[in-house]
């Protein structure tokens, strides 16, 4: 897709929202939210050294007025890094991709009529596809988390998942994780009634355990409609060999490298989120 039509798709989508007699224009009810959900690496671990967070926030992850974070007391605040500081309490945080990605969406998203971004961390370290199932602790407290996200107003945009570096221990949970996660797309939507949720996978960079190429391959096998692959392999990690760093938390949370591979993939996700705001407008 290239960026003429990324445009085109962003004025049509602009020009909607303008025209809908329906719409509110109020600042909550334009609120574009993103759900932030999975294991460490999506709460972020960059600068984290020792236990101790080295407290560097780049200027893609700085905050604005505009973007959002849902508290663990489920009350709106200023976004700013850790965003899981108060829901990943039993780890350091440090810095993670959502502040990166919400920095680079907020600019579309307000030319498309969205004034506010909204952020609602969800993400626990350590934690196997199997704890995220329909019926688990962490499944509801997503569900919960993105229904009082909704409550005063705005749109799902997408869910952004990193998960799968603890299913890699086991063969087990390695060979059923694209069952698992298939089904948690699925039950997602059913449960959140958005039938087109866009859901962003990223694809392992690491893992705990020898199955890596076993969970990676049932990531990049998804086959469900609107489900989009980021690949994360190849990018620099800390010395734990686990967690990605603070400069790659960035590259991926905005695509922003002199990779082609990585061009295209900003303009892939840039395109699916475009169209899926055609369902929620």
């Amino acid at each position: 897709m290239s960026l003429a039509l990324s445009f085109l798709l962003l004025m049509a989508i602009s020009q909607r929202s303008v025209s809908d007699p329906t719409a509110s224009n109020s600042s909550d009810s334009r609120k574009l939210i993103f759900i932030l959900a999975g294991q460490s690496n999506m709460a972020g671990r960059g600068g984290v050294y020792e236990n101790k967070w080295d407290h560097v926030v780049p200027i893609e992850s700085g905050p604005h007025q505009s973007i959002l974070r849902l508290n663990a007391a489920r009350v709106w605040q200023e976004a700013s890094e850790p965003l899981h500081a108060d829901i990943d309490v039993r780890r350091t945080c440090g810095v993670g991709p959502g502040m990166v990605f919400a920095n680079w969406v907020r600019e579309p998203a307000k030319q498309a009529g969205w004034g506010l971004i909204g952020l609602v961390p969800c993400a626990v370290g350590g934690t196997c596809i199997r704890e995220w199932a329909q019926g688990t602790v962490l499944y509801q407290q997503m569900i919960d988390r993105t229904k009082a996200a909704l409550a005063s107003g705005g749109k799902i945009g997408a869910v952004l998942w990193y998960q799968g570096e603890s299913d890699t221990v086991k063969y087990e949970d390695a060979y059923s994780y694209g069952a698992r996660l298939k089904k948690l797309i699925n039950d997602l939507r059913v449960d959140l009634n958005l039938p087109h949720l866009l859901f962003i996978q990223v694809g392992l960079a690491s893992g705990e355990g020898p199955y890596i190429k076993i969970v990676r391959k049932a990531q990049k096998e998804i086959r469900l409609p609107n489900v989009k692959y980021v690949d994360a392999l190849g990018l620099k990690l800390e010395s734990d060999h686990l967690h990605l760093t603070t400069q790659s938390q960035v590259q991926l949370g905005n695509g922003d490298s002199s990779q082609a591979s990585w061009s295209k993939t900003k303009l892939k996700l840039l395109h699916a989120l475009l169209l899926s705001l055609f369902f929620i407008l």
